[in-house]
């Protein structure tokens, strides 16, 4: 017997329906039936028999004032159940697995513990020449790409707080140890989205870091990627590596609500 495929199942009316919940977007808060035919490409009849049936059940309520229709309150809950079910470490694994193997480094997610950077998770790159495992590790956050990240995504008190109390320990040569110079790293970390560790923790050792922010914009984890100097030129870091840890960094970020978020504001 042929086992049929999961879209032969597909029901056309419930998948019309999903089709119009998702025209309503950031920049289509509120949508007309015309506009939703032409969109979909739908007949005007079926378009309103779908709002219809939507409405009933509260995932589409209708402006009185203008007419319109926008997402209703059901549209919100079921958004919110799914964010209560999203941990950290299942949103971002996939997203290190996939970097892992694109750029053939090791992946890492680490999350803020008090003043210290703790490694949760990590994705062992296949290459001959191997790091060191930082699964389980406790860093202080001025020396490694994923400490200045959280350092520059963190409320401003707390980023203020960990600077006042944090020792600046050299840890080899490229290591910051000027706090004026390392306030403004953070402040240009911010306003890049990444943080670069240039064989600050570990000679030999370079990382890319960037962060993972949930529903209210707040950083949560930090995605990065390490590897031996000699595999991550300034030209590789810059050219491959900052672009793919950014991109991933911000699809963990989505699955985290952290675009339904924002578009709330």
């Amino acid at each position: 017997m042929v086992k049929r495929e999961k879209s032969d199942y597909i029901i056309h009316s419930v998948d019309h329906a999903l089709d119009v919940l998702e025209a309503f977007r950031v920049n289509e808060v509120e949508l007309g039936v015309t506009q939703l035919a032409k969109i979909l490409n739908l007949h005007k009849n079926n378009v309103f028999r779908i709002l219809a049936t939507l409405e009933s059940r509260g995932y589409i309520e209708q402006n009185s004032r203008t007419g319109n229709y926008r997402l209703g309150l059901k549209a919100l809950e079921a958004g919110q159940a799914y964010l209560r079910h999203v941990s950290l470490l299942s949103v971002a694994n996939p997203e290190m697995v996939t970097l892992s193997d694109k750029l053939r480094e090791n992946a890492y997610l680490a999350v803020l513990r008090g003043d210290y950077v703790f490694y949760l998770d990590e994705v062992i790159a296949d290459q001959t020449i191997q790091i060191v495992s930082r699964l389980g590790t406790r860093v202080s956050p001025h020396c490694t790409a994923t400490g200045k990240v959280f350092l520059a995504f963190s409320e401003e008190e707390l980023s203020e707080f960990i600077l006042k109390n944090l020792q600046l320990e050299k840890m080899t040569p490229n290591t910051i140890t000027d706090k004026r110079r390392l306030k403004k790293y953070i402040e240009n970390a911010g306003k890049d989205g990444y943080a670069v560790d240039l064989e600050e923790w570990t000679l030999g050792l370079r990382c890319v870091a960037a962060p993972i922010l949930d529903y209210y914009g707040k950083i949560q984890g930090t995605l990065s990627v390490s590897g031996p100097s000699d595999r991550m030129s300034d030209k590789r870091i810059e050219k491959e590596i900052i672009p793919a840890v950014k991109r991933h960094a911000a699809d963990a970020s989505r699955k985290m609500g952290y675009e339904i978020g924002r578009s709330l504001e």
